[in-house]
């Protein structure tokens, strides 16, 4: 398969920016602008390391190019905003869920249920398997989603945009739930394959709690 041009010389581009120094942004082809420290280059994949100290795999194709700050300061400037002009604070975990569920029309509660199934709230999470943060992404995962997981406000944000792929994926079944948070946790490829909830123990166990515990903080019977 021929690929186009700017791809066939990516390996060549990111070989070239390898030694880059600290203070970075790496561009990826979501379009995404994501702050780094560095980056260091292993056959075909990146390694980002993020401000906060955390590190994040992606495959080299998932970034189009590296960018020094100060070139993109003098490339993209940002005009001062008034003294008066109130200073924006972080979201909070439970902001971000109330916000980001309502943007895509999730209830918050079936947020918290996830969460606390996958992390139980802890930010720093990182699973055997490699999973990310609140919720628990991959880091390939978080890629196509355009975020940074190692940020919190960033993780819930792609989980929540994540989880409501699954649930349009899904749409239309009297299961659309039960599908989605199946796929969630086993990948919708292997809720397809079973047309359903897959036969593991662990996908049933979390399908079970997430309901659960949704159940219980929507005080549904």
């Amino acid at each position: 398969m021929q690929h186009p041009p700017h791809l066939r010389l990516l390996p060549a581009l990111l070989v070239a920016l390898s030694a880059a120094s600290a203070g970075e942004i790496a561009v990826l082809k979501t379009g995404y602008r994501l702050h780094v420290d560095r980056h260091e280059i292993n056959a075909s994949r990146v390694r980002l390391f993020t401000q906060n100290g955390g590190q994040m795999d992606l495959p080299a194709s998932a970034v189009l190019r590296f960018e020094q700050d100060d070139q993109v300061a003098e490339a993209l400037p940002v005009e001062t905003p008034p003294l008066e002009s109130p200073i924006e604070k972080p979201l909070s975990i439970a902001d971000a869920i109330e916000r980001f569920a309502a943007e895509v029309g999730l209830p918050a509660e079936l947020i918290h249920a996830v969460i606390s199934t996958e992390s139980a709230y802890q930010t720093d999470a990182i699973s055997a398997k490699g999973a990310i943060g609140l919720m628990q992404l991959m880091p390939q995962t978080a890629a196509e989603l355009a975020v940074d997981p190692y940020d919190p406000t960033e993780n819930v944000r792609g989980g929540i945009n994540y989880l409501k792929q699954l649930m349009e994926l899904y749409e239309g079944r009297d299961d659309q739930v039960v599908r989605a948070l199946a796929a969630y946790n086993a990948g919708p490829h292997r809720v397809d394959q079973y047309d359903g909830v897959p036969p593991y123990d662990e996908t049933r166990a979390y399908v079970r709690r997430v309901i659960e515990r949704y159940l219980r903080l929507t005080k549904l019977p």
